[in-house]
């Protein structure tokens, strides 16, 4: 197989991997990892660096116009950053004496957990209990509905600053940017309104990413033959994603490729097992 020809295959699965994660909300990681390392038989610690430059440059793009909106919440973002960083450099390291075969089953277990994750009923939590913490560190905030702005109040800092570390070591260990999990300790143990959830997530994303692909750069995992054309499918795959979500029905969409994702999961974890990654 010619340069050429490998590189128009990684570019059309990338894109697919962009679409399909544009339209399921967990990021294009959760397709490009398998499609390299199952398909192309790619070394999955280089499929992991390619994966961590587009993660970065998508969050980069979308996380810009979510700020210009003022919905997300950058002060808590920023604190929470220090967890995700500081775990995913810590995720990146531990990557390197843990064996692929054990980084394929974990994937695929944080891929069944995430996709569930994304089919859950949206609840926004409007909480008007003041926590000590949040209001010395000035975490609390507002975001836009219509005309007005709705305050709401940060509960359990602690918790949620914990459960950003972990979901830092997952996004270091396995490229991807560990959305769901995040949106799980700022929506569901921090309290917070889930629009602002899944948009101070998708601000700190691009930077948990860029703190790991830092390590696998100093490695020599981050391939630009590799990386250039994944970031550039993933760009457009995610780009013609939020256009297709305007005017489709995304529940359905969300049902029908969160099953694709479980698929490649269970295959992840099936050769992960067997040894075959």
């Amino acid at each position: 197989m010619s340069v050429l020809v490998l590189t128009l295959i990684i570019l059309i699965g990338a894109y697919a991997a962009g679409l399909v994660g544009s339209l399921t909300g967990l990021g294009g990681g959760v397709v490009i990892i398998p499609l390299l390392t199952i398909l192309l038989h790619v070394n999955i610690h280089y499929a992991i660096g390619a994966s961590l430059v587009s993660v970065i440059a998508t969050s980069s793009g979308s996380a810009a116009a979510y700020v210009r909106e003022g919905i997300t919440n950058m002060r808590l973002g920023m604190f929470l950053e220090v967890a995700t960083t500081s775990g995913a450099i810590t995720g990146a390291i531990i990557a390197k004496y843990l064996p692929v075969q054990y980084i394929a089953i974990l994937f695929g277990v944080v891929l069944i957990f995430s996709a569930l994750l994304s089919l859950r009923k949206k609840v926004d939590h409007i909480e008007k209990t003041k926590n000590l913490v949040a209001e010395t560190l000035k975490l609390n905030g507002n975001y836009p509905v219509g005309d007005t702005h709705v305050a709401y109040n940060v509960q359990n800092v602690g918790g949620g600053f914990i459960m950003m570390i972990f979901a830092g070591m997952m996004s270091g260990l396995l490229g991807i940017g560990s959305g769901a999990l995040k949106v799980v300790a700022m929506d569901g143990m921090m309290r917070i309104p889930f629009k602002v959830s899944t948009t101070t997530s998708n601000f700190m994303i691009g930077v948990t990413a860029a703190a790991s692909a830092v390590v696998y750069l100093q490695r020599g995992y981050i391939d630009p033959g590799l990386a250039m054309p994944v970031v550039i499918g993933v760009l457009l795959g995610a780009f013609t994603g939020s256009k297709i979500l305007v005017n489709a029905k995304a529940d359905k969409l969300r049902y029908f490729f969160s099953i694709i994702i479980t698929l490649l999961a269970i295959q992840m974890i099936y050769k992960g097992l067997t040894g075959t990654i």
